[in-house]
This record gives structure tokens, C-alpha cells and sequence, in this order.
């Protein structure tokens, strides 16, 4: 089953998107737990179903009010995270990632070579970062204390924020 939120309103809810999903993960954790005796038209029999949110789509500034990390600054890839080789526009200021991801392609990519259409004179030899397990990711996470979602997520401040990490909640 497909379940698609749709955000009603002319603003984005920002931080404030645990507010709507909220609803969601306490019954999918409810039925998780407790099954849900369904019945099986195929088969003609019930059987009991456990129901797990497996992927969202969204884009990235969704991407960052759901998970929690900021999509804006020198820190914003969710991938790269820290390990990032982001650089700032002279003449702007602004962080631009041109080039910054070539480490992910296989090592036998054609653009890993590629000379001329990326920096010039560069090959890429770097491989990507590791990504992170869940339960790394909520060690991390842990650190920083006490979390709050919902409406008050926008008064805390976890120390580091932009230096070292983009954690927003």
C-alpha cells in the first residue's frame, strides 16, 4: 500500500513535521507489535499482517525535515556528511558542491578520468565515505542528549552545529 501525506497549508511545516507524522509511527509501531489479523482473498484464509514504513520519497528539504539534517550550509549532503570537500564561490560565499561526488561512481568510471568537463586537471581516485548503519547513526545521534520533536524542536541547539555536524533533531 502506497500512503502519501500531503501537508495542507501555503508554508512548509519545517521542524514541525513530527507534529503529522507522529499519528503515523505510533500506529505503525502499534501494529508492529500487536499484528493485525487480516484476511487473505487469494488464499481464503486470515493470516496476521505486521505492517513497517519502508521508504519515503521526497525531496531534499523534505529529506532534511524528516531526518533531521540540515540540508543548508558547508554541511548539508546527508551522505558525505562531514567527510565532504565542499568549497565556497568566491565572489558569493556560497557552498557549492560541483564536483564533490565523482567518489561514489564505480572506480572504473569514465568520469572518474574525466579531466576536462569536471575540475580541470583532476581525477578522482577517493572512494565514497561509509555510510552509516542505524545503529551507528543512533549513536551518534545519542550524544547530543535529550531530542525534541514536534513544536519545540526549533529551541535546541546541539553543540557543533555547522562545524562539525548538521543535526537539527
Amino acid at each position: 500500500m502506497f500512503l502519501s501525506i500531503v501537508i495542507p497549508g501555503p508554508n512548509s511545516p519545517g521542524q514541525n513535521i513530527d507534529v503529522c507524522l507522529h499519528p503515523l509511527i505510533n500506529e505503525l509501531t502499534q501494529l508492529w507489535s500487536s499484528r493485525a489479523l487480516t484476511y487473505d482473498i487469494s488464499r481464503k484464509h486470515n493470516f496476521f499482517m505486521r505492517e513497517a514504513l519502508m521508504w519515503t520519497i521526497n525531496d531534499f528539504p523534505a529529506y532534511g525535515m524528516v531526518f533531521g539534517w540540515s540540508t543548508h550550509g558547508k554541511l548539508a549532503c546527508p551522505y558525505c556528511m562531514e567527510n565532504n570537500k565542499v568549497f565556497t564561490l568566491t565572489n558569493g560565499g556560497k557552498a557549492s558542491f560541483f564536483d564533490c561526488h565523482r567518489c561514489f561512481l564505480p572506480p572504473n568510471h569514465r568520469y572518474r578520468k574525466n579531466k576536462k568537463d569536471f575540475f580541470v586537471g583532476r581525477v578522482e581516485k577517493d572512494v565514497a565515505p561509509l555510510r552509516l548503519s542505524g545503529e551507528e547513526l543512533l549513536d551518534v545521534v545519542s550524544e547530543y542528549g535529550d531530542i525534541v520533536f514536534g513544536l519545540q524542536s526549533r529551541k535546541q541547539k546541539f553543540p557543533g552545529f555547522g562545524l562539525t555536524h548538521n543535526w537539527v533533531k
